[in-house]
């Protein structure tokens, strides 16, 4: 596993470094050429839930001084500049914002704009017009990879680590088996673990948490 950024908080703003990669090392790379401007055309990224789609189009939207859209956001026009224009949710579209969409896919070689799009399924199961899922289905094309129960252990004992803090095995393993394993759902764990643990001046194991399970902690 690739080297973890130090400084990882809720509370951080997404960038490309702060994403835990996991097996999505080839999208990363991709992001980021498309970022330097020396990209392989328009992309597509799908995965389920809290796999980190809106995190990546969000990052790379920044560190490409581009502009980020939620499906929601976007009307019956699409901005001609800046050079890129990232679209979550796409799944989502209104019948006239998928217009805009397949109107932004004609004139993104005149612009010089590269189109970030992001859905929860790939090209041929989103439910959009028939002739702008083909153009997605042209876009380069990644499904993004959730992170393994090992990899989410170990990145969550690695981040307890950064922190000075001791993390007993079994309050991981319990956390795998029994709780939300998305990351932002073990961050939040790991900071209320980490305040118990300085509030009580007690360890952080398998008891402190089953104590914190009976009063206000959700995992």
């Amino acid at each position: 596993m690739k080297q973890l950024v130090l400084d990882i908080r809720l509370d951080a703003p997404p960038t490309l470094e702060n994403y835990f990669a996991g097996d999505n090392a080839a999208l990363i790379a991709a992001l980021q050429a498309t970022v330097q401007g020396h990209g392989m055309g328009h992309l597509y990224l799908w995965g389920a839930p809290a796999t980190g789609r809106s995190h990546l189009l969000r990052a790379t939207s920044t560190a490409g001084q581009g502009a980020y859209l939620n499906a929601r956001e976007v009307s019956n026009t699409l901005p001609n500049r800046p050079a890129l224009l990232a679209i979550d949710d796409i799944g989502q579209l209104s019948e006239p914002a998928a217009i805009a969409l397949f109107n932004a896919f004609n004139r993104a070689r005149e612009n010089g704009q590269t189109l970030l799009l992001a859905g929860d399924q790939p090209p041929r199961a989103l439910s959009l017009r028939e002739d702008l899922r083909t153009r997605i289905g042209q876009c380069l094309g990644f499904e993004i990879q959730p992170l393994t129960d090992a990899a989410r252990s170990a990145i969550l004992s690695t981040l307890a680590t950064q922190r000075g803090l001791r993390i007993d095995g079994d309050v991981v393993t319990y956390l795998m088996r029994h709780g939300r394993r998305d990351m932002p759902s073990l961050l939040t764990t790991l900071d209320a673990l980490d305040r118990a643990s300085f509030e009580r001046k007690r360890p952080i194991n398998l008891p402190l948490l089953r104590e914190m399970l009976q009063t206000d902690l959700d995992i």
